[in-house]
C-alpha cells in the first residue's frame, strides 16, 4: 500500500449547512433522526468552528459558553497536575459529543484538544434545558451519549489500575482501531493512526520509555504495524486476546 495516494488533508471538510445536508448523517454508524427533531438541531446549533492540529477546543482552565459535535479530524479529553502532567481521559472521534460534563460541574471539568485539525459543529450551552424540554427523545440521545462517554472512561480505569503495560498498548490499540473502523475510516484495513507515543503514554499512564519498549515488542510481534501515521491490525484475535479487549459489535449511536 502506498500512503501517499491517501494524503491527510490539510483542513478538515467544513461542516454542511442545513443540518440535513451533514455527511455524517449518512453514515450508518449513527442513528437517523425524524425531519422535526433534526429541524431542532439546526435551530440548537451555532454554526461551525475550525480548529487546528494542536490548539485547545476546551480550555482546560475556562468555563466554556458552548458545546460540540465533532464533524472530522481526531481530538482527546485530557486533565493536567499542578506539575505539568497530563491525563488523556479519552479520544475523541467523528460524532462525538463534546463538552456536557461541565453543565453538571462546580468548576471546569477538563480539556480538549485537537490532535489533527478538526471541523466542529457549536451548540449553545444555555439552550441546552430548552432542547431537552422540547425534544424529550434528543434530550435522551444526549443522556445516552453521557453514559457512553462514561463507560469509556471506567474501562480506562481497568485499564490504568489491572492491566499491565502490554495488555493497556493491546487494549488503546484494538479500542481506537475498532472505532475508526466503525466509522468506515478503514482503508484496506489500515486507519489514521495520528497520535505519538506521548499520546499513549498520557492515555495509559505509563513512562515514555515503558511505553515506546511495549510498542517496539508488540509490533517485533506481529501483532501490528505503525507506517507513516497509518495503523493495521495484523492478529486481531491475539491482541484483542493480549488486551482482554472483547466489545460486542459497536451500534448505531445517536448524532447530535
Amino acid at each position: 500500500m502506498k500512503f501517499e495516494d491517501y494524503p491527510a488533508p490539510v483542513h478538515p471538510p467544513r461542516c454542511a449547512h442545513p443540518c440535513e445536508e451533514c455527511g455524517l448523517r449518512r453514515n450508518p454508524a449513527f442513528l437517523p433522526v425524524s425531519p422535526e427533531e433534526l429541524a431542532a438541531i439546526q435551530s440548537f446549533r451555532r454554526g461551525t468552528r475550525v480548529v487546528d492540529a494542536g490548539r485547545p477546543i476546551v480550555e482546560e482552565d475556562r468555563p466554556s459558553a458552548q458545546l460540540f459535535t465533532l464533524y472530522s479530524g481526531w481530538a482527546f479529553r485530557f486533565k493536567t497536575l499542578s506539575d505539568g502532567r497530563r491525563q488523556i481521559l479519552s479520544f475523541l472521534l467523528p460524532g462525538d459529543f463534546i463538552g456536557l460534563q461541565d453543565e453538571f460541574a462546580e468548576s471546569h471539568t477538563h480539556g480538549v484538544e485537537a490532535v489533527t485539525a478538526v471541523t466542529l459543529c457549536v451548540f449553545a450551552r444555555d439552550r441546552l434545558w430548552e432542547l431537552f424540554h422540547g425534544q424529550p427523545k434528543l434530550g435522551y440521545d444526549i443522556t445516552w451519549l453521557a453514559a457512553r462517554e462514561e463507560k469509556m472512561v471506567d474501562d480506562n480505569l481497568v485499564t490504568a489500575g489491572r492491566r499491565n503495560a502490554a495488555e493497556r498498548v493491546a487494549m488503546l490499540l484494538m479500542h481506537l482501531y475498532r472505532r475508526a473502523e466503525r466509522l468506515g475510516m478503514a482503508r484496506e484495513g489500515w486507519v489514521v493512526f495520528p497520535f505519538n507515543q506521548q499520546h499513549i503514554a498520557d492515555a495509559l499512564g505509563l513512562s515514555l520509555v515503558h511505553t515506546n519498549k511495549t510498542l517496539r515488542r508488540l509490533q517485533q510481534l506481529g501483532l501490528y504495524k505503525l507506517d507513516g501515521g497509518w495503523l493495521r491490525i495484523l492478529e486481531p484475535h491475539a491482541l484483542e486476546t493480549l488486551g482482554d479487549y472483547f466489545e460486542r459489535p459497536l451500534q448505531p449511536t445517536p448524532l447530535i
